[in-house]
């Protein structure tokens, strides 16, 4: 079974470099006009991956006309709080370090690497659009 997560996003070429450079992820698909793969994809894993939808997407995917609540133009601020959070399991501490430097020249870290309380490795990052990046290490 393949799973697909989601999210809004406001800039797709801001959301692009953070997934693909700040990330390390792959972003498949044939490039549109503005340079970005469309469908915007990222590969978390053989069986999972996620989508940035621009802003207007989710009521063109979902087919409703009336007000889409979930639209990347309704979005809190990217400093807001949010409550979804997508954990990238890495192989090493090292890898860990490592991408989340890469992705705070990107977004914006929320927690520094540190050894867990349940004994993972970690570390929090929030993209451009606020989404929160969990790295971790066992």
């Amino acid at each position: 079974m393949r799973t697909t997560i989601a999210l809004p996003t406001r800039d797709r070429a801001r959301s692009h470099t953070f997934l693909r450079d700040g990330l390390g992820l792959e972003t498949p698909g044939e490039l549109a006009d503005d340079g970005v793969p469309e469908p915007l994809r990222a590969t978390l894993s053989d069986s999972c991956e996620v989508m940035m939808i621009p802003t207007g997407g989710f009521k063109w995917v979902t087919g409703q006309l009336d007000d889409e609540p979930m639209d990347a133009a309704t979005l809190p601020p990217p400093e807001g709080p949010k409550q979804c959070l997508v954990t990238i399991e890495l192989g090493s501490q090292d890898d860990v370090d490592a991408r989340y430097a890469a992705a705070m020249t990107l977004g914006r870290g929320m927690i520094e690497p540190e050894s867990a309380p349940w004994g993972e490795y970690r570390a929090v990052v929030a993209d451009p659009d606020g989404h929160l990046w969990q790295l971790t290490s066992r």
